[in-house]
């Protein structure tokens, strides 16, 4: 969420950041004027409420003044103003309610503000690379995960559509375990040489931790919704990142670093027709998440830090990729800034995205409430979060399978992965 105070004194760099977003200038413009109008009626009334408590407080005490003189036709007077003005209070508190709802609800749905070097663009064609890591595979015979996948008789999407309907899949024997210790290995590597520390959150959250990272209210349809009105987490961050709501920190104990593996889940309504073969878009899928939780100064070099980190998965695994800084028009709603990192899979002849890593300055931390006291200062601070894919383990999952497959079906095993594996170097074939 964007600092109202900000938006007052910067209405125009809103408006250009809102338009390098998508919004035609004259939406940007309108939309920035309308939260202003708001906020301006919403202090007005304000204004207005806190004159009429004093007034009510200066004329109870001339009530007790006048019935001290006796002036019993005053006291009436004053005893029916406040009468009134407690009406008008009551009255203008529901007023004040609705009011700060609105504004509240349209200030909730503004995306963040992109940093000043992030590539102004409308969708995805607009990224761009900033480095190109190992060298692609062009096999004209490449197989795609799932056709080697059915051909073990490892991967299974009819079961897994009896079981569940569609994106949904059963993986069984040694592909069963080849995931389990993808998801093994990142976790490892980043608790143990990133430094980051291991967590077990909770896989169903409130309404307000979703609001906190910014799925709610604009992201509802993407997500799956239990009867006793729990969320299923999309993604890690959820938990992760609301770790410090509603906290004060102790700056110095800064940078916090999170990280956690566990299933994911999303209705995926807008990809509709996309990716409907395989394993790459599905409703439940498992991912190694981090989180860093920053002070103001040093969140853009946390930023860099945590791509490199997710980097080193794909490094470690032997599989080319690339990396990308997102153009302002596919960049997310909580983002300032976003690097995808892009693994190669030679079954489709392309690179698809298997991380996102993204820097929100205070954004969410506004959302949740959540602040630092920098050593001797009084005031505090919203902490800076960050939030990255330490890899999607489906995704690194299918890149093993496709980038080490054989020519007789059989995958190799990438030898970071064979001590997760009980040794084994092949599977199928």
């Amino acid at each position: 969420m964007l600092d109202i105070k900000w938006i007052r004194e910067n209405p125009t760099a809103l408006a250009d950041a809102l338009a390098k977003r998508g919004s035609s200038a004259e939406q940007a413009r309108s939309t920035v004027d309308g939260l202003i109008a708001m906020d301006e009626a919403r202090r007005a009334h304000l204004v207005k409420l806190q004159q009429a408590q004093e007034r009510r407080n200066a004329a109870s005490k001339e009530i007790g003044k006048a019935m001290a003189a006796k002036d019993l036709e005053l006291a009436e007077k004053l005893k029916t103003e406040v009468a009134e003005i407690k009406g008008f209070i009551q009255d203008g508190e529901a007023r004040e309610r609705e009011l700060d709802a609105a504004f509240n609800g349209a200030l909730a749905v503004i995306p963040n503000v992109p940093l000043d070097d992030v590539p102004v663009g409308s969708d995805e064609s607009d990224n761009v690379e900033i480095r190109r890591v190992g060298k692609p595979k062009r096999a004209n015979a490449a197989k795609e995960h799932y056709e080697l996948g059915e051909a073990m008789g490892l991967m299974d999407f009819e079961r897994a559509a009896k079981l569940s309907g569609s994106r949904f899949t059963v993986l069984k024997g040694e592909l069963a375990r080849l995931e389990r210790a993808l998801g093994q290995f990142m976790i490892d590597l980043h608790t143990v040489e990133h430094g980051y520390q291991e967590i077990q959150p909770p896989l169903l959250v409130r309404d307000d931790a979703l609001f906190g990272t910014g799925q709610l209210p604009k992201f509802e349809e993407d997500l799956f919704r239990t009867h006793e009105g729990f969320w299923l987490i999309p993604t890690a961050e959820v938990p992760l990142t609301n770790l410090v709501r509603e906290d004060i920190l102790d700056g110095e104990t800064l940078p916090l670093r999170f990280t956690a593996l566990t299933p994911c889940f999303r209705s995926e309504a807008g990809s509709a027709g996309k990716d409907t073969r395989g394993m790459l878009r599905q409703h439940q899928f498992y991912k190694v998440e981090l989180v860093s939780i920053t002070d103001e100064q040093s969140s853009l070099q946390e930023h860099e830090r945590m791509t490199q980190c997710a980097e080193e998965v794909l490094k470690r695994l032997g599989l080319p990729y690339r990396t990308m800084v997102l153009s302002t028009g596919d960049m997310g709603f909580g983002a300032r800034k976003t690097y995808d990192i892009e693994a190669w899979l030679p079954g489709q002849n392309a690179y698809r995205e298997i991380s996102s890593c993204s820097v929100c300055g205070d954004f969410q931390a506004r959302r949740m409430n959540a602040r630092y006291r920098a050593a001797g200062e009084k005031q505090t601070r919203f902490v800076h979060t960050l939030n990255g894919s330490g890899t999607a383990v489906g995704r690194a999952f299918i890149a093993v399978m496709e980038n080490y497959q054989n020519e007789d079906g059989s995958v190799t095993i990438p030898e970071a992965l064979r001590p997760y594996m009980g040794g084994v170097e092949k599977i199928g074939g």
